[in-house]
């Protein structure tokens, strides 16, 4: 296999009109509904697809709300990040800190969403 990258993320939420609006809000990200009731999150070229926990389909079925943990890139810098963070009132968990990326050096923070997904973001070094 020639693999070339990712095509999206799932992750198992509880509340999906609670995760997008966190999304929407402290990530920027946009809301797609792809059919009724199943809905995704963009941003670039990328897409997070949101499972409602209660509907998890079998294929699915060990999939749990919080079990989630991604790295995002941003060219906002960590600083003017983690300020709009605390504006939002969301809690870092650790950071900033250096870290190593799937190309190199990259400084990164920290926080969980509504669910406990671990959402780490970060700025290339």
């Amino acid at each position: 296999m020639d693999i070339i990258g990712f095509d999206h993320i799932v992750l198992c939420v509880r509340d999906v009109p609670t995760s997008m609006a966190f999304y929407e809000r402290v990530l920027g990200m946009r809301r797609h509904e792809e059919r009724p009731g199943k809905w995704s999150l963009h941003f670039g070229a990328n897409k997070i697809s949101l499972q409602d926990s209660a509907s998890v389909p079998e294929i699915a079925r060990n999939t749990t709300p919080g079990s989630g943990n991604f790295c995002i890139l941003t060219r906002t810098p960590i600083a003017e990040a983690v300020e709009h963070l605390e504006m939002n009132g969301i809690e870092l968990v650790d950071g900033p800190g250096k870290r190593i990326g799937a190309t190199g050096a990259i400084l990164s923070i920290y926080f969980h969403d509504p669910d406990g997904n671990l959402v780490e973001v970060s700025n290339a070094l």
